[in-house]
């Protein structure tokens, strides 16, 4: 049951494969709070007028159409794309998902996962970075079994990939590092416990930063 407390939200960050999504609607669940994963794309989609198809083919992936919009050499960080300053044309993809964050972390408490929603709310007072990761063959074995006719070589190859877009996307918008224990406040190995006993120990770990009672 969510607190009657201010607003909180829980951010996952997760390589892919690593159980990061299943433990986020699981923490959603058990909190009684929002979920927000490609949901986010179609809130944020609608509030900028855009098809979700649009944001989908990008999802989390480098802004290489960032390019023709302004130039590094006239002073413009990449920070700005989404606070606000500098000229945003339509295309403002990053813009459009913080605005809708901002938006709902101000009203509701929910869990969000990726989009560098832990930078994003960086300067909200309630929010909990969790960065979920496990070795390689444990998400071999993860993205073999809920997709069918997939080999493990095939499943290594596309968890490389993905993890490489999270990583650039991620490191391109913020000025942390992706999966580095640092940018993060609890780092967890999905492969040493079942995923009950993690929820439990994240539902510990918001209860005593005093999110809930």
């Amino acid at each position: 049951m969510e607190s009657t407390n201010k607003p909180y939200v829980i951010t996952v960050g997760r390589q892919f494969g690593s159980g990061g999504r299943e433990l986020g609607k699981a923490l959603a669940k058990e909190l009684g709070i929002n979920y927000f994963d490609k949901e986010l794309l179609i809130e944020a989609a609608k509030k900028a007028g855009v098809s979700p198809e649009f944001f989908e083919e990008r999802d989390e992936r480098f802004p290489t159409f960032l390019h023709g919009l302004f130039s590094f050499s006239m002073g413009v960080t990449p920070m700005c794309y989404y606070t606000g300053a500098g000229a945003i044309t339509d295309d403002g993809l990053y813009k459009a998902i913080s605005d809708f964050l901002i938006t709902e972390a101000a009203k509701s408490s929910f869990v969000v996962v990726g989009r560098s929603a832990d930078y994003i709310l960086r300067d909200h007072p309630r929010v909990a970075n969790i960065f979920v990761h496990a070795p390689m063959q444990e998400c071999v074995h993860r993205i073999t079994a809920r997709a069918d006719a997939i080999s493990p070589e095939k499943a290594e190859a596309m968890a490389r990939k993905t993890n490489k877009w999270r990583a650039d996307y991620y490191n391109f918008f913020t000025d942390k590092e992706w999966g580095h224990a640092t940018s993060y406040d609890l780092t967890i190995d999905s492969s040493l416990l079942p995923m009950t006993d993690t929820v439990a120990i994240v539902k510990e770990f918001i209860r005593r930063r005093g999110f809930i009672d």
